[in-house]
């Protein structure tokens, strides 16, 4: 094929595409006990090589980190590839062993400019990379702070992780959280976040989601969407 000649894959791929509108998903789930992490991390590899098979046009990338007691999971995909995810996330939860607890949709975008992430990857955090002296003062200081402003510790969070990801480089977000643990979102912060009445479960979602009404699900668009975005 001459260069410069598209076939007629491109034009199909490029029509699919524009189709398409990329979705952000943060959900923080708390983990049991006595619960085998690395079990629950291939589930997750699993499942996002499954997908990807699945939704070939709308790839999917994203971060998952998994902490002693709890998950933070970030998704970047179309809304039916978000939506299959938190009903995996359902699913985990009404298993007999209950692999995982509760779980909250910590923040939903429908419209994404631009992927923070280049690729979906998973992290096992060690307890010594979120401790320290500057993560328990930070926790002291958002202790009484809403959940606006914890939602947006988390969201600022990500962002300056993002910022060190944009690079011509293909750098894993793990290898950077090594080198920057002050990038890793406080483990009690999610904590506090799974208390938080405010915040909706993946099913109470999934529910409004297949409703007949049209109900926007981004906490704090305005002011918190802009997070997200580069300068």
């Amino acid at each position: 094929m001459e260069e410069g000649v598209e076939s007629m894959f491109d034009v199909v791929y490029d029509k699919m595409k524009e189709k398409i509108v990329l979705q952000q998903l943060i959900v923080v789930a708390r983990l049991r006990p006595d619960l085998d992490r690395k079990v629950l991390k291939a589930h997750y590899e699993k499942l996002h090589i499954q997908l990807n098979k699945q939704h070939v046009w709308d790839p999917i990338t994203g971060l998952l980190l998994m902490y002693s007691s709890c998950l933070l999971h970030v998704i970047e995909s179309s809304g039916d590839v978000l939506g299959l995810v938190l009903k995996d996330l359902e699913a985990l939860q009404q298993q007999p062993d209950s692999t995982v607890l509760e779980a909250k949709v910590v923040f939903m975008t429908h419209s994404l400019q631009r992927r923070l992430f280049q690729q979906w990857s998973s992290k096992l955090l060690d307890e010594n990379q979120v401790s320290g002296d500057a993560v328990v003062k930070r926790l002291e200081e958002d202790e009484e702070e809403s959940t606006q402003v914890l939602v947006c510790s988390v969201l600022s969070a990500l962002k300056r992780l993002g910022q060190h990801l944009d690079t011509p480089q293909m750098l894993l977000p793990g290898s950077v959280l090594d080198k920057n643990p002050e990038l890793i979102v406080p483990e009690d912060t999610l904590e506090k976040l799974l208390g938080r009445d405010e915040l909706i479960s993946p099913q109470q979602y999934i529910k409004m989601y297949h409703s007949p009404l049209n109900i926007s699900m981004e906490f704090g668009q305005e002011n918190l969407g802009s997070l997200l975005s580069f300068s």
